[in-house]
C-alpha cells in the first residue's frame, strides 16, 4: 500500500483530480449561464454534468498510466483499486442517471386524453413556479380594493409574459388570504415554490405599495421592495416587479420579454384608473351586469386615453363575449366589436392583448375560426402564462373539432390555474361531456366540489350527466342544492331540462313566470331556450293555446335582435323550433337547413342544428325523416342519448315507431375522435 502512494504521488493524481475538478465546475458555471441565455433546456446541462463526471475517472486512468515516469506495469492490487474506483463512479453516475429518470416520469404529463380528476397540480412546483395572492386593501376607504385588485392582477400580468416562469392564474389565488400563515400548504395546493405578496395604500394622489417573495418550503424571504408614488408616476410598477422577482428566481427574459415587460399601457391617471375598475368588475365572474360595467369603464379609460391599447382590447374581449350571447345588443354589436380590436392592433399589434381581441372578433363575430385560432396562438407565444388565452384555445379548438388539442389546452389551464373551479367545470362540460366521456366528466366535476363544495354550476353538470343516462332521481338529487329560483344560464338549464323530462307543466310554469313577465326585448338566450321547452311541454300536456301564445311572443323576440340571431350561440339552431311550435312547417324545416350550412365547421353548433331539424320533422309526424337523422345524432359529439330520446316530450309523434323504440334502447356510447381529430 505503501508502495501504491508513492506512486500516486509520483504521477501527481490528486494534482490532476483537483485541476480538473477547479476546470470542469468553470465550465459547467458557464454553461448555466449560456444554458439560460439562450433558453437550452435543462437536460443539456444535465448531460454535460454527467460527461464531466465520467471524464474525471477517464482522466485518473489517464494520468496513471501517463505519469511522469511513463507507462509502467500495474500490479494485481493496482488493478483492483482502479476497478474499484471505476465501480464506483459508474455506480455513482447511474444512480443520478436513475433518480433523474424517475423524476423526469413522475413529472411528465399523461396522455393529451387522460384527465386528472382531483384538485392536486398536476405539474411539479418548480424551483421557478410562483403564486401571486390578493394583495391587501391597507387604504381607508374600501371604495379602492378596486386599486389593490388591480395591482395584482397587472402584476401578474407581466409575470406571465416571462416564458421562464410558471405562474399561476388569479382565479387559483383569490380565495386565499393576502398575508396567511400556512404558506406551505397553500403553495403545495397551487404547486408552486415560490408566493409573491403584496399590500396596497392609497391616500388622495399618493400609493405606496410593498411586496415580497417568499421561498414558501422554508418560508424564505428572497425579495421585497417598498414603492412610494403618485398617481402621475404609478405607472411601470408592475414591470419593475415583475423584473426583480424575475431577477430573483434566476429567470432570464428575451429581449422581448424585457421590452414587453417594461412597457408602460398608458401616463394619463384617470384612463389608468378606469381600466383597472373594468378590470375588477370583469374579475367578479362573467354576468351581464358586471360586462356591462366593466366596458362602461373601459371605455371611459380610451376617452381619457385614445391610444390606450389594453383597455380597447379589454372592451373588444368582454363586448365579444356579449355580441356571442345575445346580450346587450344595443352596445355590443359587430361593428364595436370590430372597431375596439381593429383599435387595439393598429397601436400595438405585437402586444398579447390586442391579439387576443383579434381573435376574439374572429372567433364570435366572425365565425373565422382558422384566423382566430393563429391569433390566439400568436398572443399565448407572446404571453405563455395566461390561462385566459388557453381556455380561449380549447373552447375555439372543441368547435372546430379538433378535441384531442383542445384536451391539451384544457389540461395546461387545470395545471396553470389549479384551484380555479370554473375552468374546471366548463373544460369538463364543453368537451369531456361533449364526447359522452361521462364518468371522465363525473370525476371531474366531483374533483372541483372537493375545492368549491357548494358551486352550483358543477351540481347541475353532475345532474345534466345523469339526465343524459335517463338516472332522473339522481339528477334531482344534485339539484337539491341548487336554489330553484337561480337564474344562472347552466343551472336554471338543468332545473328546466328535468322538469320538461319528467312532463311537470305545472312546475316548469312556476319556474318560467319571472320570464313571463319581462319584455320581449330584454329575453336572454337562456330565457328564449327556456321558453322553447316550455311551449312544447305544454303541447305535450294538452296546453294547446298557451303553447301558441308561447311561440308567439318567442317569435316577437326573436325578430327584436337587431342583427339576427344567427350569430347567437345556442339560440340560433334552436330558432327553427320556434316555427315548428307555430306549425309553420316550411319555414321551420328550411330555417333549419340553413343553421346546418351555417354552421357546419362548428362541432357545437353544427350538432344543435341537425337535432333541431329532426325534431321539426318529428312534431310535422315526418317519421322516416326524422328517423333517418339519429343514427348520426347519436353517434356524433354533442348529439343525443337513447335516454333523451325516451324521455323527451318533443319526439311523441313518432315515439311508438319501431325504429324509433329501437334507438332509445341503444347503450350509451363514447365518441371515437379520429386520429387527425
Amino acid at each position: 500500500m505503501n508502495e501504491f502512494l508513492q506512486r500516486l504521488r509520483e504521477r501527481k493524481l490528486v494534482q490532476w483530480a483537483l485541476a480538473y475538478v477547479a476546470a470542469a465546475f468553470a465550465l459547467i458555471q458557464v454553461l448555466d449561464i449560456v444554458a439560460q441565455r439562450f433558453g437550452w433546456p435543462e437536460q443539456a446541462v444535465r448531460f454535460a454534468i454527467i460527461a464531466l463526471a465520467i471524464g474525471f475517472f477517464v482522466t485518473l486512468v489517464l494520468a496513471w498510466y501517463h505519469g511522469e515516469r511513463g507507462a509502467q506495469r500495474v500490479t494485481g492490487i493496482e488493478l483492483l483499486i482502479l476497478a474499484l474506483l471505476l465501480a464506483l463512479g459508474g455506480g455513482f453516475l447511474w444512480r443520478i442517471a436513475a433518480s433523474s429518470n424517475a423524476s423526469e416520469q413522475s413529472a411528465s404529463p399523461t396522455k393529451a386524453t387522460e384527465i386528472t380528476p382531483g384538485p392536486t397540480p398536476s405539474v411539479r412546483a418548480d424551483e421557478k413556479s410562483i403564486a401571486v395572492l390578493p394583495f391587501a386593501n391597507l387604504s381607508h376607504d374600501p371604495d379602492n380594493a378596486f386599486f389593490a385588485d388591480g395591482m395584482q392582477d397587472e402584476i401578474l400580468t407581466k409575470l406571465s409574459k416571462i416564458g421562464a416562469l410558471h405562474v399561476i392564474s388569479r382565479t387559483s389565488t383569490q380565495r386565499y388570504a393576502s398575508a396567511p400563515e400556512n404558506l406551505a400548504e397553500i403553495a403545495r395546493q397551487l404547486g408552486v415554490s415560490n408566493i409573491l405578496e403584496g399590500s396596497v395604500q392609497r391616500a388622495g394622489n399618493a400609493v405606496h405599495i410593498n411586496v415580497q417573495l417568499i421561498g414558501a418550503a422554508k418560508d424564505e424571504h428572497l425579495w421585497a421592495e417598498s414603492y412610494n408614488r403618485t398617481l402621475d408616476d404609478i405607472f411601470g410598477v408592475e414591470g419593475e416587479v415583475a423584473q426583480a422577482v424575475a431577477d430573483a428566481l434566476k429567470a432570464t427574459l428575451t429581449g422581448t420579454e424585457r421590452q414587453v415587460v417594461s412597457a408602460k399601457g398608458t401616463e394619463n391617471p384617470k384612463a389608468y384608473e378606469a381600466y383597472l375598475r373594468g378590470r375588477a368588475m370583469d374579475n367578479t365572474g362573467y354576468s351581464y351586469v358586471g360586462s356591462s360595467r366593466a366596458i362602461d369603464n373601459f371605455f371611459e379609460a380610451v376617452r381619457e386615453d385614445p391610444k390606450f391599447a389594453q383597455a380597447w382590447s379589454a372592451a373588444a374581449v368582454t363586448m365579444s363575449n356579449l355580441y356571442f350571447n345575445g346580450y346587450d345588443v344595443g352596445r355590443s354589436t359587430a361593428e364595436a366589436v370590430r372597431n375596439a380590436a381593429d383599435t387595439a392592433m393598429k397601436l400595438q399589434p405585437q402586444l398579447a392583448e390586442s391579439l387576443q381581441a383579434h381573435g376574439a372578433y374572429l372567433y364570435r363575430v366572425q365565425r373565422d375560426f382558422p384566423a382566430a385560432l393563429d391569433a390566439y396562438k400568436r398572443a399565448l407565444a407572446l404571453q405563455p402564462g395566461d390561462v385566459d388565452i388557453i381556455a380561449e384555445l380549447f373552447f375555439l379548438e372543441r368547435r372546430m373539432g379538433r378535441w384531442d388539442e383542445a384536451i391539451a389546452h384544457y389540461r395546461e389551464a387545470i395545471a396553470r390555474d389549479p384551484r380555479n373551479v370554473s375552468i374546471r367545470v366548463q373544460g369538463a362540460v364543453e368537451i369531456l361531456f361533449r364526447l359522452r366521456r361521462f364518468d371522465e366528466t363525473r370525476g371531474l366535476l366531483e374533483g372541483a366540489l372537493k375545492i368549491a363544495p357548494d358551486d352550483t354550476t358543477a351540481r347541475a353538470s353532475l345532474a345534466q350527466i345523469e339526465m343524459r343516462l335517463g338516472r332522473l332521481d339522481e339528477a334531482d338529487a344534485w339539484l337539491a342544492r341548487v336554489p330553484g329560483d337561480l337564474r344562472e344560464y347552466s343551472e336554471a338549464d338543468a332545473r328546466m331540462l328535468l322538469l320538461m323530462l319528467r312532463r311537470d307543466y305545472a312546475a316548469l310554469a312556476v319556474f318560467m313566470r319571472p320570464v313571463d313577465q319581462r319584455a320581449e326585448a330584454v329575453l336572454s338566450a337562456g330565457d328564449i331556450l327556456g321558453l322553447i321547452r316550455l311551449g312544447f311541454v305544454q303541447r305535450a300536456t294538452d296546453h294547446a293555446d298557451l303553447a301558441r301564445k308561447t311561440f308567439e311572443r318567442l317569435a316577437g323576440a326573436l325578430a327584436k335582435f337587431p342583427e339576427g340571431i344567427d350569430h347567437v350561440t345556442d339560440i340560433g339552431p334552436m330558432s327553427p323550433l320556434v316555427y315548428a311550435g307555430l306549425g309553420e312547417w316550411t319555414k321551420a324545416i328550411a330555417a333549419a337547413h340553413h343553421q346546418i350550412e351555417i354552421n357546419r365547421n362548428d362541432a357545437n353548433e353544427s350538432a344543435a342544428a341537425k337535432i333541431a331539424l329532426a325534431q321539426i320533422l318529428a312534431q310535422k309526424g315526418d317519421r322516416d325523416g326524422a328517423i333517418a337523422l339519429l343514427p348520426e345524432l347519436i353517434a356524433m359529439p354533442s348529439g343525443v342519448t337513447p335516454a333523451l330520446l325516451a324521455l323527451d316530450p318533443i319526439w311523441d309523434p313518432i315515439r311508438e315507431d319501431p325504429r324509433f323504440i329501437a334507438f332509445t334502447k341503444q347503450p350509451v356510447t363514447e365518441y371515437k375522435v379520429p386520429p387527425h381529430g
